[in-house]
């Protein structure tokens, strides 16, 4: 951990300086030359800082453009979702989010809640099983057979009495999910919350990300969720736009 600690400090240091020698990122770390000689040349040898020919000095490379532009799009998705979601929100009267997946998981990126939503959790970050909540659903509805095999590798693993177990039957729902536009999840990720969620696309098509509405199961029953359900996808729709998508 120490390593990458040093490591990391090296980035930000050159992302401060705009160059740096060994001797200086040695002093700034109060590290022995030889161990900022090392840490410059593992990061060099991955691309992300590059030294300079004339002083011998070393500077951010284009590697670190490569790893920021996987959470440019990402960062685009809250900035253009921030009005559509407030709006919802108050339309809708509950907790608004917008999700992508992680690896395994489904998890928020932005969220809004809704007048009657107080006291209610704050998802922003937390991963969640894609299976079991209705962003993770619409999400893995877009993907190739051969992605969801992989997302769900390790199982489906029960977190409620209601949680899909069983893959044909998560299968076959997400069918239904593709056939309708958006999706459901009736407590089946936490006792007590429901929740619906339609796709977001990219330019070029691509279901990049989803914009849910949740809460209390007594207050929005799945009736409810189907209502407010045109209202849900013209937002979705609206975001889409805004990242580029024409249809």
């Amino acid at each position: 951990m120490q390593s990458v600690d040093r490591a990391v400090s090296v980035l930000e240091i050159l992302a401060e300086r705009g160059e740096a020698g060994v001797s200086e990122v040695a002093t700034e770390l109060e590290v022995h030359k030889s161990t900022a000689f090392r840490l410059l040349g593992a990061l060099e040898a991955r691309g992300l800082v590059e030294q300079t020919a004339e002083r011998g000095k070393y500077r951010l490379d284009f590697g670190i453009v490569r790893l920021a532009s996987a959470v440019t799009g990402r960062i685009d998705i809250t900035q253009q979702g921030r009005p559509v979601c407030e709006r919802l929100a108050e339309e809708i009267g509950e907790t608004v989010n917008i999700g992508v997946l992680q690896e395994h998981y489904a998890v928020n990126l932005y969220q809004v809640r809704g007048p009657g939503a107080v006291g209610a959790h704050n998802w922003v970050g937390r991963l969640t099983p894609p299976y079991a909540t209705s962003s993770g659903k619409v999400l893995m509805a877009h993907l190739t057979a051969k992605e969801r095999a992989e997302l769900l590798a390790s199982g489906l693993r029960r977190q409620t009495p209601h949680t899909i177990t069983a893959k044909t039957k998560l299968e076959k729902s997400l069918v239904q999910v593709r056939e309708q536009g958006y999706a459901l999840a009736l407590e089946e990720f936490e006792v007590g919350l429901n929740a619906i969620s339609a796709p977001i696309r990219s330019r070029d098509g691509e279901v990049i990300a989803a914009i849910s509405a949740s809460g209390p199961a007594y207050r929005f029953t799945e009736e409810r969720m189907h209502e407010v359900a045109p209202a849900l996808l013209k937002g979705a729709e609206e975001i889409s736009h805004r990242m580029g998508y024409p249809g």
